[in-house]
């Protein structure tokens, strides 16, 4: 499946009433749930082959922990990130994550990272590389500027539009 098909099957699911539905195919499992009075929808990749090394093991008992409240958790967590945004880094650009994967550094374990604080970029330079589905997508910078902060940890799962770099453009 691409990510266009995940998300028409997401929209589906959220128009048809239903509170989970489970898809497997190959060696993909996905979960989709959705709450009844919450208009917010999980998503939960999970691979089924053995190639399991590169995910860490904490963060998916994490997330299903996580599953029973995510409105009002994500919903502290957003507005202390926009209290604190709004307050330090009024002047500095976001980069925000375009697809919902794993976030690492490093287009290797044993390579180098992309950038780290400090490092000046250009447009177009590779930040980062996010995997989804088994595929490496670089995240090029869409502005100029300084790295200010790393704001996701490396091997770490990201979401749709979740801040990951700091960039000041001056």
């Amino acid at each position: 499946m691409d990510l266009k098909e995940i998300q028409n099957l997401i929209k589906f699911v959220a128009k048809s009433g239903a509170s989970e539905v489970k898809l497997e195919t190959g060696d993909v499992k996905i979960t989709i749930r959705t709450g009844s009075d919450e208009k917010e929808t999980i998503v939960q990749q999970v691979p089924m082959g053995g190639q399991m090394p590169q995910m860490p093991a904490q963060p998916q008992p994490q997330q299903q922990q996580q599953a029973p409240a995510p409105s009002q958790e994500n919903a502290q967590q957003s507005s202390e990130d926009q209290k604190s945004a709004g307050e330090d880094n009024s002047n500095y650009i976001t980069v925000k994550s375009p697809i919902i994967g794993t976030f690492y550094r490093k287009p290797s374990p044993d390579k180098p990272t992309f950038v780290e604080v400090g490092d000046s970029v250009k447009e177009g330079d590779v930040l980062c590389v996010i995997e989804a589905m088994k595929l490496f997508n670089e995240i090029e910078s869409e502005v100029s500027g300084k790295i200010v902060k790393v704001l996701v940890d490396d091997a770490s799962p990201v979401e749709f539009d979740q801040p990951l770099f700091l960039v000041d453009p001056s």
